[in-house]
């Protein structure tokens, strides 16, 4: 079994896992409880009622969070000419075309977001086996394929969030740092609950939000009231 440290056990005494909060008051207990020598990512689970197996109950898309991840994320662009210099000029971090499709064949993987121009898709659809797992593929449908490169690069440093459902119908994300006020902690979450309530499938039948969670990289995990969670979501 699992030793628990002194920190976390000191963070979750008196603590109910059954117990279910309002958001401001769960994003209060989370950045108390981050206390770690860094800056915590906090983060969001939401278990859906779907399964991902059939089209039809899919969950996919991007939220641009309002407030930013609080991370630096390394964006790579297969762009030729002026379209890679655009790339350059919005701050992407590796701008390349085959030449770049090549090391990427051969191990190269320093980069967190792939955006590719349409043209380029001939040689990206070459790289499907090493960036479809790692959840890196460029699709037009979450605005990686794009003749717009310079607005795709700003969104993905700006706070652009990916999200896919994973097998059990679990969705999860970073919203931001411990370090983040509550008021933008607040905001970012919204945006992110707004974003999967959007994204509902056709296929979804009864309780579409089962459970949705709220930690931070080394904290418990507080249950969040769904009822109260709908409301402030507009939903």
């Amino acid at each position: 079994m699992a030793k628990i440290s002194k920190r976390l056990r000191a963070v979750t005494k008196g603590l109910n896992p059954e117990t279910s909060y309002e958001l401001a008051q769960a994003i209060k207990l989370v950045k108390g409880s981050a206390t770690a020598k860094f800056d915590e990512t906090v983060e969001i689970a939401m278990n859906l009622g779907i399964d991902p197996r059939h089209a039809d109950q899919m969950v996919r898309g991007v939220v641009q969070l309002p407030n930013g991840t609080g991370k630096d994320v390394r964006v790579l662009v297969f762009a030729k000419g002026d379209k890679a210099e655009q790339a350059q000029a919005a701050g992407a971090d590796i701008v390349g075309a085959e030449d770049l499709a090549k090391e990427i064949l051969e191990g190269r993987m320093d980069f967190d977001r792939c955006i590719a121009t349409p043209d380029m898709m001939g040689v990206v659809g070459r790289l499907g086996k090493v960036l479809g797992p790692r959840g890196l593929m460029p699709n037009p449908k979450l605005g990686t394929v794009t003749a717009d490169v310079a607005a795709a690069v700003k969104a993905a440093k700006g706070g652009a969030v990916e999200f896919r459902a994973e097998k059990a119908g679990l969705v999860h994300a970073g919203v931001g740092k411990a370090s983040f006020t509550e008021e933008a902690l607040l905001g970012n979450i919204r945006a992110f609950v707004e974003a999967i309530q959007r994204a509902k499938p056709s296929g979804a039948k009864g309780t579409y939000l089962k459970k949705v969670t709220v930690t931070s990289t080394m904290g418990p995990g507080y249950k969040l009231d769904l009822a109260k969670l709908h409301e402030g979501a507009g939903a």
